[in-house]
């Protein structure tokens, strides 16, 4: 950002979407379109070759999710924040791009100057959630044991695990997966459970642990 210019890189699948875009941000002062990506894969490709400081990225794409592409982003690309554009405001993909370190959360049918909203409030490192999707419910969390009981069997088996103190690369051991795939379970638990980072979800991970019949 030392030129002054907010760097951006777009992903979606749509051409004709990622061009509508690329026009629209490069009319708001001070922001350059710096690469597009047309799936999951290009995007973490081109994060890496172009340093953006923004990636603004649909979730529903062809071949790897958005929700795949982010956790791995947020890993290797620290200091760039990702927006996340979609169709779907359903309290679910919001609370599950959160999780996995969305800056933002735009609807596809909002206004123009919504999305600068939302880049320029990523850039300053706040976050920024469209109108539709930052009602209170959003937030609402369920009882504890209600959420812990309605995760899948494979969930709350990580979930005992995580408190029982074993790391994601033993818990992959011990169940035979991939380290990914237990962090990607991880992102879902956090999820469902509406742990806003890591220290929340221990607590619940140790709650289950402390169960009788966990």
């Amino acid at each position: 950002m030392g030129s002054g210019l907010l760097r951006v890189l777009i992903c979606d699948d749509h051409t004709l979407v990622r061009a509508g875009l690329r026009r629209l941000l490069e009319s708001f002062a001070d922001i350059e379109v710096v690469a597009e990506a047309a799936n999951a894969d290009q995007a973490i490709v081109g994060a890496r070759l172009h340093q953006p400081d923004i990636v603004l990225m649909d979730l529903s794409m062809p071949g790897r999710s958005g929700f795949e592409a982010l956790v791995e982003l947020r890993r290797d690309h620290a200091a760039c924040a990702v927006v996340v554009m979609s169709m779907h405001d359903d309290p679910t993909h919001v609370r599950e791009a959160l999780a996995r370190g969305a800056s933002g959360f735009v609807v596809k049918e909002a206004a123009p100057a919504e999305l600068e909203i939302a880049i320029r409030a990523a850039a300053a490192g706040r976050t920024y959630l469209s109108p539709q999707v930052s009602a209170p419910q959003l937030f609402a969390r369920p009882r504890a044991d209600e959420g812990i009981d309605s995760l899948p069997p494979r969930q709350r088996e990580i979930l005992a695990a995580l408190g029982a103190g074993r790391t994601s690369k033993q818990i992959a051991a011990d169940l035979g997966i991939s380290v990914k795939t237990v962090e990607t379970h991880r992102a879902r638990i956090m999820a469902t459970l509406g742990c806003r980072n890591a220290i929340e979800l221990l607590r619940m991970a140790m709650r289950l642990h402390d169960r009788p019949n966990a």
